[in-house]
Formats: structure tokens, sequence, C-alpha cells
């Protein structure tokens, strides 16, 4: 960012630009500045006839709070520690008194608006709080702090909300600047503990945009390197391309003062300007001939080049600085509140059409139940996320293969799915309980019935689990879908998540309750004419005679512990000798494997991975090709309708041309 000093033509081209598209001002008579005289003369150039309008122009955006938008606006921001004279420098550059006082003497930010007006008389007046209070000038100290007190409170506290002082005098520079509080590390008088902070976040605000140009005020009395402000500005301006430096109480601490300016430590791009503040009762005109004085007459003061000495010089140079701001910010300023007018008008438009009539209300609700109604579709159903790309916990079919899958994998790790533990106890047991009430040679259907009883009861707890976690996931779902699309009316989201959430719960009863139905189906009765299980018990039983064998072998030392089966692994058979009636062993061992082929062939309908469930819901060849065809055609249509187009216009074209 080049300086704001440079006075290039381009600058100058935008302000005479923009100056030839307002209204012609009557012409001025230049003010003719000579030597010494200039202490004497109006601290005005005719510059600002130059760069007035484009000043009113920025003042008009401030005035419309336009930085609210984020647009920023070229502002010269007053900074300075504590007494170093910052109030003494805006008084000298607009000739009236301000607020004074020991310890913080402005408390909220103070624009200065000075407007150099040719008619004689002086005119004042304070905006702040939506109002514009007009006042005397002998009374401007006390109308600026009766209307801080009432934006800041009593007291030393402060504030960011700004005051306007608009000053219109003839001989004042046409400039507007923000004076802020003064810094201070120390609290005293009744000021927060965190005076510090509030301060400084206040002058960050306004300094750390890069259209600012911050205005340093530092007493010659100190080092500057040591001075909390400088520190500030640098933080926001390491090289001080916007930074120039005004060094007051000249008068106090003359001695080395031309060294401390020309070696610039402290890195002020915009250079200095040194001026002798108005002192005691002296009148604005005698502190300007006492300061021309003292830069020719004191020894080291002297040594200053004229360039950078008196207020008029200070005057002038932010003027220029100013005006060059204006004119290197202008087209930025335009663009920015282009893009943030498109962009509102853009998001307006997006925003639903106030209601006035109940038929309005009632189209709005049913277009909003619609697109909630199309928005679940597309997460619990068709698997298309493009409403919530980043949110995965949306992603509804792809949450509900995950329960599906902690489902498939709590069923195969359950104890009941160890086939292996206590081989055949519990089948020995369930036919010796039922015995009298079997058909000889048949295997009591009543022994498989409790069997699978005991075993489907110990499982029960899954699905209703599952069913119980599905339902919340839509419940939250649902919830979170109605909120976005009716977010604009608060009474109707209320209601419409109400009414959903009260669905959702007895649409949840509803399933939860035909799950414990269909758990309890499970326990009435075998469905054992699946042609799986027969297979698989089929295969099973070619294992009982090497099973009886291992179990009744006795001549072979030492005796067998355990046989491997295939579909079961290795078994533990040592238990089982003990029973010495071989009948219902194989009766058992029967038993077992009708029970294991019907285990086998529930889990498969789950599968891992829920592949088993995935299976039953692929649609059927007639489905797939029926959905093919019917999108290819709606291609064609499509493409056909937009070929019919061009030509029913080329042969309207065609008709006009004749007639």
């Amino acid at each position: 960012m080049g300086s704001y000093d440079e006075a290039d033509s381009g600058s100058i081209g935008v302000i005479n630009d923009y100056k030839d598209s307002q209204p012609a001002n009557p012409p001025m008579e230049e003010p003719k500045v000579v030597g010494a005289a200039a202490a004497q003369a109006p601290i005005i150039s005719s510059y600002n006839d130059k760069i007035r309008p484009l000043l009113d122009f920025i003042d008009r955006l401030r005035l419309l709070m336009v930085m609210k938008e984020g647009i920023q606006l070229p502002t010269i921001v007053v900074v300075g520690d504590q007494s170093s004279g910052k109030s003494s420098v805006l008084e000298s550059l607009a000739g009236v008194n301000l607020p004074r006082s020991q310890g913080i003497c402005t408390r909220v930010p103070l624009i200065i608006r000075l407007q150099n007006h040719a008619r004689q008389g002086l005119e004042l007046y304070l905006e702040y709080n939506g109002k514009t209070v007009p006042v005397e000038e002998p009374q401007i100290a006390t109308a600026i702090n009766i209307a801080t007190d009432e934006v800041a409170g009593p007291g030393k506290s402060i504030s960011d909300i700004p005051l306007t002082l608009v000053v219109k005098k003839d001989g004042v520079p046409d400039l507007t600047m923000v004076d802020l509080p003064g810094i201070t590390r120390v609290p005293v008088h009744g000021q927060p503990d965190n005076i510090y902070e509030q301060i400084r976040d206040i002058i960050m605000q306004y300094i750390t945009p890069k259209e600012s140009i911050i205005l340093n005020v530092l007493s010659a009395t100190v080092d500057f390197s040591t001075c909390e402000s400088i520190r500030m500005s640098q933080q926001v301006d390491k090289n001080g391309e916007r930074t120039l430096a005004v060094v007051t109480k000249v008068d106090r601490a003359p001695e080395g003062l031309v060294d401390k300016v020309t070696a610039d430590d402290v890195n002020i791009g915009l250079g200095y300007v040194c001026v002798r503040n108005r002192i005691g009762d002296e009148s604005y005109e005698e502190a300007r001939k006492e300061e021309a004085r003292l830069f020719e007459t004191n020894a080291h003061l002297s040594r200053i080049d004229k360039s950078i000495v008196g207020v008029h010089v200070l005057a002038q140079k932010l003027v220029r600085i100013q005006a060059n701001a204006i004119a290197k910010c202008l087209p930025e300023i335009v663009k920015n509140i282009s893009a943030k007018l498109d962009a509102n008008v853009s998001e307006l438009e997006k925003m639903p059409k106030a209601l006035t009539s109940i038929a309005d209300a009632t189209q709005a609700m049913m277009r909003i139940i619609q697109a909630a109604k199309e928005s679940l579709k597309k997460l619990l159903w068709r698997g298309e996320f493009d409403e919530y790309p980043e949110d995965n916990t949306k992603h509804g079919t792809a949450r509900f293969v995950e329960m599906l899958n902690r489902f498939s994998d709590e069923l195969h790790n359950c104890e009941e799915s160890n086939l292996s533990k206590d081989f055949l106890t519990e089948e020995i047991k369930g036919l010796e309980d039922a015995r009298g009430i079997e058909l000889p040679n048949f295997l009591p259907c009543e022994a498989f019935l409790r069997i699978l009883r005991r075993k489907v009861e110990r499982i029960s707890y899954l699905p209703i689990k599952l069913s119980e976690k599905y339902w919340y996931y839509i419940d939250d779902v649902v919830m979170s879908v109605l909120t976005r699309h009716s977010e604009m009316y608060y009474h109707l989201k209320v209601s419409a998540k109400g009414a959903a959430h009260n669905l959702v719960q007895k649409l949840r009863e509803q399933s939860i309750n035909r799950v414990k139905e269909i758990v309890e189906m499970e326990k009435l009765t075998g469905y054992t004419c699946n042609p799986d299980y027969m297979m698989e018990w089929n295969k099973l039983m070619k294992q009982q005679d090497h099973f009886m064998n291992q179990i009744s072998v006795t001549n072979m030392r030492p005796l067998p512990c355990s046989v491997d089966l295939e579909g079961l692994g290795e078994i533990q058979i040592e238990h089982l000798r003990k029973h010495s009636d071989v009948s219902i062993l194989q009766q058992a061992f029967d038993l077992k494997m009708r029970m294991v082929a019907y285990w086998k062939v529930f889990k498969e309908l789950m599968g891992p991975d829920g592949h088993g469930i995935k299976m039953m819901l692929v649609e059927s060849p007639a489905i797939v090709a029926k959905r093919e065809k019917l999108k290819n055609s709606i291609k064609v249509l499509k493409e056909s309708k937009d070929s019919v187009a061009k030509i029913m216009d080329g042969i309207f074209a065609y008709d006009a041309c004749l007639v």
C-alpha cells in the first residue's frame, strides 16, 4: 500500500472527475500566505474546494453507518497517550474549545467534522443517539460532556458509541477526524479496572482497517519509542505507511527534538509535524503568532525544517493525505457497496415473502411441509445428501446401514451364537422333560419348540433396541429438517416440530409393538419347511455316526475328549459319556443339528454387514429395467422439448419478417 502523502496525478484526477460531476460552487478567493504571515492567515487552502464534495460523500456514508455493513471508509484516527495533547491539537485545527480535564477527557469516539464556510458566523451542532443538538460556542465543552454522560454514563467509564461534532466555520480546513480516548494503564478516579483493555479495544477497532490514517499525537517530553500509542499503531501499520506523527509541547523539551524527528526511530512513514498548542487564555490568533515566533527564535527549534512545523502545516498535510486516501479508496468503496447491495438483494429474494393473508400463510405452510418432506426422502430413502454435504449425522441411509451392521455384530457375538458351549446338555434336558408326549420313533416337537423359545427370548431385546435406535435417529433428523425449512416463521416452527415429534413417537410405538409381535410369533412354532434349513440339517446329520462312535468307543487309550464337527468346530464330549441311554444321545444330536440349522438360516437373513437384508431389498430385474427405461425416455423428451422450442422460435421470427 502506497503512502497517502503521495500527491500523484491519478489521485487528483479522481478528485477532479468527481468534482466535475457536482453542482458548481461559487469561486472562493484563494488566500495568499507569504512567509511568517502564515501564522495569521486562516489554515485553509483552495484545495478544500476540490475535496469538499468527496468528503461530503464519505461523511454521508459514515452518517448512514455503512461501516456496520463491513464497508471501510478512509478515516483520520487521532490516538495518543493520556495527556499527550490530543484535545489541544484538535482545538487548534477546529478553532473551538473541547473538553479538558485531568485524566481521561475523551470517553467516547468523538467524530469531528470541520467544514469551511465562507459566510460569516459559526455553526456548531452535536449528533448522537439519532438526534441533532445545536450548540453555542461557549458551551461546546459542556454540551460534549453532557452528551458523553448520556452515551457512556456518568463517571469515568468509556464507550465505543461515537458522538459527532460538526463545526462549520470560515477558515477551518475541510477535515473529518475521530478523536479516541487517551491511553492509560493505571485506573484512577473511579475508572474500571480494565480501563486499558477497553481503550485498547476501541483504538484497535478504528486503526486496524487499512483505510484508516493514524494521527499519532506524541509529547516532546517523552521518548517516542516508549509511547503506548506508537506500539499500538506499529501492530497494524508496521512500516508506518499510513501513520503521521504530530509532536506537541515542543516548548517544554526543545533540546534534541530536531534529532528525534529526523532520526525517525519509530517508523513514521508520513512524517512528523511539530506544533505549539494554545496555552492558558490565549486566543487562537495569538497562539499561532506565538507558535511562529517560537520556531523562528528558539535556538533548538529554529533548526527544524519549516515544512514540518506549525498547525497550518499540519492542517494542509492532513487535507492532502485525506484527499489522496479518499481518491485511492473511492473505487474500492463503490465496488464494495455494489457487491454488498447485490448480495443483500439476492439474500432478500431468497427469503420467503411477507404473509399478508390466510391464503398466503396456508400456501407458505404447504410449501414448507412439501420441502421438508422432499428433504426427508432424500436423507432417509434416496441417499442424497446435497442439502447437508458436511453433516454426516444427517446422512440417513448411511447411518441406517451402520445401525444394521452393529445389530448384526451383536447378534453374531451373543451367547446364543456359541453352539459348542455345553454341547447337547440343553437338548438332553429338553428331551427328558418331553418324555411321554412324543410319538414312537418321532423327535418330540415340544422339545424343539421349548429350546427355540428360550433362544428367541434371550435375543428378543436386540431387535427392539435396534427399532428404538432407528426411531430416535429419525426423530432427530425430522426435527433438524423442519427447523431449517421453517426458520423464518418461529410459531410455525414450534408447532410443526411439536406435531412432528408426536407423530414420530406414535409411529415409534407402533413399530416397536410390531417388532415385539414378530418376536412372539417366532416363539409359537418353528418354520422348518424352509429348503435351506432342510439342506443344512441333512448335511449336519451325516456326522451323527462318527459323533456317536467317538462317544461309545472303549478300546482306545486315552479316550477321546473331543470331536471335530463340520460347522461347529471342536466339541467337548467327555461330559456325555455319563449318559447310558444311547437313544437319548442320538435324539439330542438330531435336535441340536435342527437347532443349529435353524439358527444358521436365521442369522444368514442378517449376514455379515447386513448383506442378508440388503439382498432381500434388491429390486427385481423388471423394476430396474423399467426405471432405466423411464430415465432414458425423460432424457429424450427433454431434448425434444428444447429442440421444438428452438424451431418454434425460428418460425415466429420468420413470420415476423414476412409481416
